[in-house]
């Protein structure tokens, strides 16, 4: 028996070599072999009785002579039928496997007799990002969430996991965010849309994300064609039907039970009490019109993006005056319900619903409650933390011991991120699901400190959020060019950056105590102090060193 490591768990089937060459003619020209693919390990063998939706296939073939034969997996109908999104048909069948088992392959098994048929992302460029900081578990964080990116790409669009290939909103959506931060590249983004147009899904808050991912497409390209082409079906994933006279979302008994979903699976909702006026759908309510008013502006639909503006006023009042706890200084999950989860002020505070005064107060909240969310919302979570001076904590929970974080899954040996932070929590959870990959996109965005602030990266924000890291550098994909940032933090607080043509940036350096200014190439540049920042008032272009005394 031999057992063969690939070293990475990707999706493909495998291919055999001839088992009778030149100097074995005393090996058979037919033999019968049996072949076990594997996305576990149990005591140094392939693991045949994996927990939930773990990977385990076996598969008996004759092999014949000098012809190589393709091995694929017995098909499941939970994937390989529709509605699952299929891979060609001439590809054959695809499991995740990092393992294989050959048991009667006669004599030696060879290196170049064996090779994994793997499917990826045909622009996906292994080097175009790249990111490393003084926190060595943190890197592996990143390696584990940059490539679970480009695994699951085989299907060639944005799929939720093993268990059904399917195209989720909110999947979608994260994958999204995190693979803009790996590829540029905007064509399979376009092409998981146009099939959830086609093919949408059932959860409230799902629907929403269907304008994120067309808003992050316009920030990313700058293109208003596809934009316009898309703009019309954008209106009929805002909610609008079940808004009241308010402006606020309501919910029925059947949606409360069998649409409103808070977060995935039910046991990471923190307790959360549903009630007719639903506190987080409406935030993803009031996001998608905040974004759909700057769609249509930037469309030149000027009356149309002033009415989605005065909506998004009209009911962000209603929305503060009723969800609101003055005594408490937190949101509640509803109206007629004073329990105050962690998802009813986690996604106002992430969707910057949350008014300015507020903000740091129930960020400091949700760094004391700590990861009590799920995989999903955890994206929502941390961009929270970071966006309002919980760059420590935010750091600390995506490293933290125990088993709700992914130290836990670099732990485990993944190679690939879960769909949940552990078997106990969802136990049919899948190992090979895009939408727990969130520090793809988190790190570069924040510890790099990378993000787009005008469509197609004409503009740029450079604002490096440190937590207890010394250093940090990094690579991050424009559509115009790599950006390149390496900072590092001692005494002074030093940054070399480098911006492709046609890219300006705001630059914001975390203050550190004491300081008095920033100089570039020996010269004090202008800079006022705002909270925790140094802001440069004049946008930087090309390469420049800047420290910070």
């Amino acid at each position: 028996m031999f057992l063969v490591d690939f070293g990475r768990v990707a999706f493909g089937n495998l291919l055999l070599g001839s088992i009778a060459q030149a100097g074995d003619a005393d090996l058979p020209t037919r033999h019968e072999v049996k072949v076990r693919f594997g996305e576990a390990l149990k005591n140094g063998r392939v693991d045949t009785h994996p927990p939930g939706s773990v990977r385990y296939a076996e598969v008996k073939v004759t092999l014949k002579g000098s012809a190589a034969t393709r091995m694929d997996p017995p098909p499941d109908a939970h994937n390989t039928k529709p509605p699952a999104v299929l891979t060609p048909p001439g590809w054959g069948v695809f499991l995740p496997f990092r393992w294989v088992e050959i048991e009667g392959w006669p004599g030696e098994l060879r290196v170049n007799e064996i090779r994994r048929l793997a499917a990826f992302d045909s622009t996906w460029n292994d080097d175009a990002a790249a990111l490393r900081s003084s926190d060595e578990t943190l890197n592996q964080i990143w390696d584990l969430c940059h490539y679970t990116i480009k695994a699951t790409t085989f299907a060639g669009v944005f799929v939720d996991g093993d268990r059904e290939r399917l195209a989720y909103e909110a999947d979608a959506y994260l994958t999204q965010l995190s693979y803009y931060a790996g590829n540029a590249d905007p064509r399979m983004v376009r092409a998981t849309f146009d099939r959830l147009m086609e093919f949408p899904t059932w959860p409230t808050e799902w629907a929403p994300h269907m304008v994120f991912i067309a808003y992050a497409d316009w920030m990313q390209t700058g293109d208003t064609t596809w934009l316009a082409a898309h703009y019309e079906g954008l209106k009929t994933k805002l909610l609008d039907e079940r808004a009241g006279p308010d402006g606020l979302v309501t919910s029925t008994p059947e949606q409360i039970q069998h649409g409103d979903i808070v977060d995935w699976p039910v046991e990471e909702r923190d307790q959360y009490v549903f009630t007719h006026v639903n506190t987080v759908v409406n935030a993803f309510h009031l996001r998608a019109l905040r974004e759909m008013s700057e769609l249509a502006g930037a469309l030149g639909k000027k009356e149309e993006a002033a009415k989605f503006a005065e909506r998004e006023r009209s009911a962000e009042m209603t929305f503060q005056r009723l969800l609101f706890d003055p005594v408490r200084g937190l949101y509640r999950d509803g109206v007629g319900t004073d329990h105050a989860s962690e998802h009813a002020n986690l996604f106002p505070l992430a969707f910057g619903i949350v008014p300015a005064s507020r903000r740091q107060e129930i960020a400091h909240w949700l760094a004391e409650r700590g990861m009590a969310v799920s995989v999903y919302a955890a994206q929502y979570l941390l961009e929270g933390l970071f966006e309002n001076g919980e760059d420590t904590a935010a750091l600390s929970l995506i490293g933290a011991a125990g088993d709700r974080s992914w130290r836990h899954m670099v732990e485990s040996g993944t190679t690939i991120t879960w769909e949940a932070w552990d078997q106990k929590y969802k136990p049919n959870q899948d190992w090979n699901h895009a939408w727990g990959a969130a520090p793809a996109n988190l790190l570069p965005r924040f510890v790099l400190g990378v993000r787009v602030l005008k469509p197609g990266w004409s503009r740029a924000l450079i604002q490096p959020h440190p937590g207890t890291l010394v250093s940090a550098e990094g690579r991050v994909p424009t559509p115009r060019g790599e950006v390149l940032v390496g900072w590092r933090r001692g005494k002074i607080f030093s940054m070399a950056l480098a911006l492709p043509p046609g890219v300006v940036a705001k630059v914001e350096l975390p203050a550190l105590p004491g300081s008095r200014g920033v100089w570039a190439s020996g010269k004090k540049v202008t800079a006022r102090r705002s909270g925790q920042w140094w802001v440069l008032e004049n946008d930087v272009s090309g390469q420049i060193n800047l420290v910070e005394r």
